[in-house]
């Protein structure tokens, strides 16, 4: 028998309106004996049923929700009915040659990502309940997904936080974790052992795509490129000239080998550099841009940060749109889930207006389909696309 946890008078709302996580504070009291990441039952203080999902009271987040049905068994159908339902959505939305196959939470499946490279996966697990079901995750996308190499990438620090150690490596035979994808046109080298996050930011894709019609016959500024992605779609576009900068020497070494993989090493140039120290040096050069793409690293991953981070945005985004010719265009993003939304536009118009700039917004996007923002659950949401002309 699965223990019960009662959540208390009054604090049982978000968990009841859809939301996956419960906090340690919401508990009142449980019956029955448990192991940390042992499937447990979940009640209001009325012993109204809300949900069934994984415990770990080493955790804030002690309980994450799986299911819903008092009578779903976590199990290999469960699994399996739930990868099913997510690859099925990505059909109908996405190119899924390459995508994100599972989405933690958004998902229904909390703690666990999968990003899908041709027929190569990574998996990230976050957490100690979802970290039981490695070995079947494994089993499913083998059998299932035709997997024909499993790479993990749980080195994240959030894994401490529940008690587990940080970890990669080959959950298959070994494989050349260097695998070729095309996306939008433009083929990449995905590192999937060493690159960041899982391999490669999927969540632009779309974002990518969207910067196409504005910079045909551009000369194009690329800031925090990583491994090129904007800078090579722009490229692929047409531009006049690219020129893509980031801090880390590797990340340009990729990319280049990127723009030839792309015969595109005539138009797009990368170089190493700190976006924060060289776009004051341009700008007090007076070099100008017709189009200036920002796609800076989360400034921050917590609420205590987030006034350093502000400030941070509003100085890159400044000195950014500094570098755009008049009735040019300027892209800026945010991938901090804490930099809100409504933050973003405040401290970009805030840059705009001590730039002296005029903005115009041309469009507004997040991240792609593929991950999907859950309404109930709203740390899903996270990355803000902004493309401005500047006057």
């Amino acid at each position: 028998m699965a223990s019960k946890f009662y959540l208390h008078k009054g604090r049982s709302g978000k968990a009841e309106h859809g939301r996956p996580w419960i906090y340690t504070d919401e508990i009142n009291e449980y019956d029955g004996e448990y192991q940390n990441g042992d499937i447990v039952e979940v009640y209001n203080h009325k012993g109204y049923f809300i949900g069934k999902g994984y415990i770990n009271d080493k955790s804030k987040i002690t309980i994450r929700i799986m299911t819903r049905d008092l009578n779903e068994s976590i199990d290999e159908d469960f699994f399996k009915r739930r990868f099913k339902t997510a690859f099925d959505y990505r059909k109908g939305v996405i190119d899924t040659s390459s995508c994100r196959f599972v989405f933690g939470e958004a998902d229904f499946l909390p703690g666990l990502t999968i990003d899908k490279f041709e027929d190569y996966y990574v998996v990230q697990i976050s957490t100690l309940g979802m970290d039981q079901y490695r070995d079947l995750i494994v089993k499913l996308l083998i059998e299932e997904y035709n997997a024909k190499g499993i790479y993990e990438r749980s080195d994240i620090a959030t894994r401490e936080i529940e008690g587990l150690e940080q970890t990669k490596g080959f959950l298959t035979e070994e494989f050349d974790t260097n695998v070729e994808i095309i996306e939008n046109g433009v083929k990449y080298i995905v590192d999937l052992a060493n690159g960041q996050k899982t391999g490669f930011f999927l969540d632009q894709k779309e974002n990518r795509a969207a910067i196409h019609r504005i910079c045909k016959d551009k000369e194009v500024l690329d800031c925090f490129t990583h491994t090129g992605s904007f800078a090579l779609n722009a490229g692929i576009a047409g531009a006049k000239s690219v020129l893509g900068i980031d801090v880390s020497q590797h990340a340009i070494d990729c990319a280049t080998r990127n723009a030839e993989l792309n015969n595109l090493q005539a138009t797009v140039k990368f170089e190493c550099h700190n976006a924060f120290d060289v776009l004051p040096a341009w700008s007090r050069e007076e070099k100008k841009f017709d189009v200036v793409i920002l796609d800076p690293p989360a400034f921050t991953k917590s609420k205590n940060t987030i006034n350093a981070a502000k400030r941070g945005y509003k100085e890159i985004n400044l000195r950014g749109m500094k570098l755009v010719k008049s009735g040019g265009y300027f892209i800026t993003c945010s991938c901090s889930h804490y930099m809100s939304e409504e933050l973003l536009r405040k401290t970009v118009l805030e840059a705009a207006q001590d730039a002296r700039k005029m903005l115009r917004q041309v469009e507004f996007r997040t991240q792609s389909c593929d991950h999907p923002i859950l309404w109930n659950s709203d740390e899903s949401y996270y990355l803000k696309f902004l493309i401005f002309q500047v006057f």
